[in-house]
């Protein structure tokens, strides 16, 4: 049973993490369907509200996938000795953990920015703010595969 529950949680994990970069990617898409006029590092541009709304959808959906991965993938000991005296699952499990956690902060970063560059308010011109949904989809895709790399290597651990 523990089996099944472990790949449904998998399987909501890595839906969570696609979803939420295809969003990323359609804001991408949906912020360059807006008008622009640019000058070689500057840039002038129309905010684009789904392109806010798509990012933004994108985001909340990374938070909540590292959440569950991270509540349901249990508790490690990271203590240096624990760690070297931890057996291969238990330090890939840590490893993982530590991937998982760069690839969300770089990747809401990326999608912030690019949200943050289409509220309505922010009708301007300055530097190019090129590809961050994009780039930021991205991440939720390799988010997605560290998550579940994660849990699973985190259940085996504690299991045996």
């Amino acid at each position: 049973m523990a089996k099944i529950v472990g790949v449904f949680v998998c399987l909501f994990i890595i839906s969570l993490d696609i979803t939420a970069g295809i969003l990323g990617i359609q804001a991408e898409a949906a912020q360059n369907q807006e008008k622009h006029l640019r000058l070689w590092i500057f840039e002038c541009k129309q905010p684009s509200h789904e392109a806010f709304q798509l990012g933004l959808a994108a985001a909340i959906l990374l938070s909540v996938a590292h959440v569950i991965a991270n509540l349901l993938g249990g508790c490690n000991n990271c203590t240096q000795q624990d760690l070297q005296k931890a057996s291969p699952s238990r330090q890939l499990s840590v490893a993982c953990l530590l991937f998982t956690w760069i690839i969300l902060a770089t990747g809401l970063a990326m999608l912030v920015i690019g949200t943050s560059s289409n509220r309505k308010s922010r009708a301007s011109c300055g530097f190019t703010e090129h590809h961050f949904l994009s780039i930021g989809g991205i991440l939720c895709f390799v988010h997605g595969m560290f998550s579940v790399a994660y849990y699973a290597t985190a259940t085996t651990a504690f299991t045996n």
